[in-house]
C-alpha cells in the first residue's frame, strides 16, 4: 500500500474572509465557509473552532483554514500562525486507512490510530456531511503531514465547484524548504510509502519536492522549515492568471509566479 496522490494543502490564515477575498480575486472559485467537527469526549461530533473555504480542482485542492469561533481556540492553529501565515498542512490521498495504519506502525511510526473529521456541506438547499479518515504523522517539524481518505468524495468534487476563472485544474507539486533535505524526504517517503529520487517524491498524481535553498526563482526562505508553495497546472498555459494577477506576479523560466506576500504566505507557480 502507498499514497496515491497529493490530495490537498492547507493554508493557515488569520482572517478567513480576507484571505478568501484575495484568492477569489486571483480567480479561484471557493466553497462556502464550513466549520470543522471532530469526535468529542462523548464520541459525538463537536465543532473544533476552525473552519475553511476550499478551491476544489480536478486533481487535488487548496484549503484556506482559520479560527472561526473565538470561544473554541485551536492550539494547533495558533501554533502554526505563531510561526508564519501560509502553508502548514500537506495531505496525501489513500484508499485504505487501516492498511496504511498497519504499514506505518510496522515501519516504526507512533500513530495512535485513525483520526476522524467532518464538516457540513451546503448542497441544493440542504446540508450534507463530508467525512474524512486521517492518519496524521506526529511531531513533524515541517507542519501537519497526513494521509487522508475521503469517505464522501462526491460531496466535494462536484462539477459546479471545479471551474475557476484562472483556469487552474490541478495541484501538481508542493515544495518544502528544510535544513536537512535527506531527513525530511526520508520521513515523507515513509509516510507515503513511495521512494524518493533527487529530492522528489513522484506520486501517481502529484509530487513533493524538498530543497535546502531557493524553492522558486527569486523566493527566499524567511524561516526553516517552511512549506514554501505549490505548483498549479492550468488548462490555458497560464493566460488567465496573467491577466488576473498582472500587477502581483512575475514571469519566470518555469511559469507565472505569485510570491508569498501576494498569495497569503504561499508561493503559487502557475504552469
Amino acid at each position: 500500500m502507498s499514497a496515491s496522490s497529493l490530495d490537498h494543502v492547507g493554508l493557515a490564515c488569520r482572517d478567513l474572509d480576507r484571505t478568501a477575498a484575495l484568492y477569489e480575486r486571483l480567480g479561484f472559485s471557493l466553497t462556502p465557509r464550513a466549520a470543522h467537527y471532530a469526535p468529542g469526549p462523548s464520541g459525538t461530533a463537536e465543532p473544533t473552532g476552525t473552519g475553511n473555504r476550499c478551491a476544489m480542482l480536478r486533481e487535488g485542492y487548496l484549503e484556506l483554514i482559520a479560527q472561526i469561533d473565538p470561544a473554541r481556540p485551536s492550539a494547533t492553529l495558533a501554533g502554526m500562525l505563531a510561526r508564519y501565515e501560509g502553508l502548514h498542512i500537506v495531505a496525501f490521498g489513500i484508499d485504505d486507512e487501516r492498511a496504511e495504519l498497519a504499514r506505518l506502525r510496522d515501519a516504526g511510526a507512533a500513530i495512535d490510530g485513525v483520526a476522524w473529521l467532518e464538516r457540513p456541506i451546503a448542497l441544493d438547499g440542504r446540508t450534507e456531511t463530508a467525512r474524512f479518515a486521517r492518519l496524521p504523522l506526529p511531531d513533524a517539524p515541517e507542519g501537519r503531514l497526513q494521509l487522508i481518505r475521503h469517505l464522501t468524495p462526491e460531496l466535494l468534487w462536484r462539477d459546479d465547484l471545479l471551474s475557476h476563472a484562472n483556469r487552474v485544474v490541478a495541484l501538481e507539486e508542493v515544495v518544502f524548504v528544510v535544513a536537512d533535505p535527506a531527513e525530511t524526504i526520508a520521513r515523507l517517503a515513509r509516510l507515503t510509502g513511495m521512494a524518493a529520487r533527487d529530492g522528489v517524491i513522484a506520486l501517481p498524481r502529484g509530487r513533493v519536492r524538498v530543497v535546502r535553498g531557493e524553492p522558486f526563482p527569486g523566493v527566499a526562505a524567511s524561516t526553516v522549515p517552511w512549506i514554501a508553495g505549490v505548483v498549479l497546472r492550468t488548462e490555458d498555459g497560464g493566460a488567465a492568471i496573467r491577466r488576473l494577477a498582472a500587477g502581483s506576479g512575475r514571469e519566470t523560466e518555469l511559469g507565472f509566479l505569485l510570491p508569498p506576500d501576494q498569495a497569503g504566505g504561499a508561493a503559487l507557480l502557475f504552469v
